[in-house]
C-alpha cells in the first residue's frame, strides 16, 4: 500500500504542475493573441468568439490527453496493465471518472487508479474554471 500511495503521490504531484504550467501556457497564448485587439469586442456567438473559445477548449483537451498518456505509460511502466490500448483506454476512463471499466489493474495497483480518478476530477475541474474564467475575461474586455 504505501508504494502504491507513493507512486500516487509523485503522479499527482507530477500532472498538477504539468496542468498549471499548461494552462499558464494557454493563458499566455490567448493574452498573446489579444495585444492589439483590445477595441474589438468578442460575441461568443460570433465566428470569431466560436473559434476563439474552440481554440481554448482544444488546448484544454490536449493538454487532458497528455496527462492520461502519461498516467497510460506509468502504467504500463510498472506492469499493471498488459498492453498500451488497454492502459490508455483504462487511463481514460479512470481520468474522466466515468467508472465503467471492463478493464482493470492488477491488484497491486488498484489504488493507483482510484486516486488517478480523484486526480482526474480535479484537473477537469480547474480546466473548467479556466475556461469558465477566460471566457468572462473575454467578453469584459
Amino acid at each position: 500500500m504505501w508504494t502504491e500511495l507513493a507512486l500516487s503521490t509523485v503522479l499527482v504531484l507530477a500532472s498538477a504542475i504539468f496542468h498549471g504550467l499548461g494552462l499558464l501556457a494557454i493563458g499566455r497564448a490567448l493574452r498573446a493573441l489579444d495585444r492589439g485587439a483590445a477595441e474589438i469586442e468578442l460575441n461568443p456567438l460570433s465566428l470569431l468568439g466560436a473559434a476563439y473559445t474552440s481554440a481554448v477548449v482544444l488546448g484544454l483537451l490536449m493538454l487532458s490527453g497528455l496527462e492520461i498518456w502519461f498516467y497510460a505509460f506509468v502504467y504500463l511502466l510498472i506492469g499493471a496493465m498488459a498492453t498500451l490500448p488497454a492502459s490508455v483506454y483504462f487511463s481514460t476512463i479512470t481520468y474522466a471518472a466515468i467508472g465503467f471499466s471492463d478493464a482493470s489493474l492488477a491488484a497491486p495497483w488498484r489504488l493507483v487508479g482510484a486516486i488517478e480518478g480523484i486526480d482526474g476530477v480535479l484537473l477537469l475541474g480547474w480546466s473548467v474554471a479556466f475556461l469558465v474564467a477566460e471566457l468572462q475575461r473575454v467578453r469584459h474586455r
